[in-house]
């Protein structure tokens, strides 16, 4: 569906992974869309909703193999716009 959006709109993107950590210690793996530009970014959030990742601002102060130290408390995220985890895979 990711895919299918991103060819029909020509946005140009790259797929990256970064560990969240909450203050509770919780973590989890989160699937990252990079976008050349702020419009592509913004364009694909409209449609799919989800969170906004800035490396410099998020990925402890740059660093390329930092984690993303998130503020408040874990919640999982289950329903993005049109995508949703399934009922089986739901914990």
């Amino acid at each position: 569906m990711i895919a299918k959006f991103c060819q029909e709109r020509e946005l140009k993107h790259q797929t990256r992974h970064v560990q969240a950590i909450w203050p509770n210690s919780k973590y989890e793996t989160y699937r990252l869309h990079c976008f050349r530009d702020a419009a592509s970014a913004a364009a694909f959030r409209r449609h799919f909703e989800g969170l906004m990742f800035d490396p410099r601002r998020d990925r402890e102060n740059g660093k390329v193999r930092g984690v993303w130290r998130r503020l408040g408390e874990y919640a999982p995220v289950l329903d993005l716009g049109p995508l949703s985890v399934p009922e089986i895979l739901r914990s």
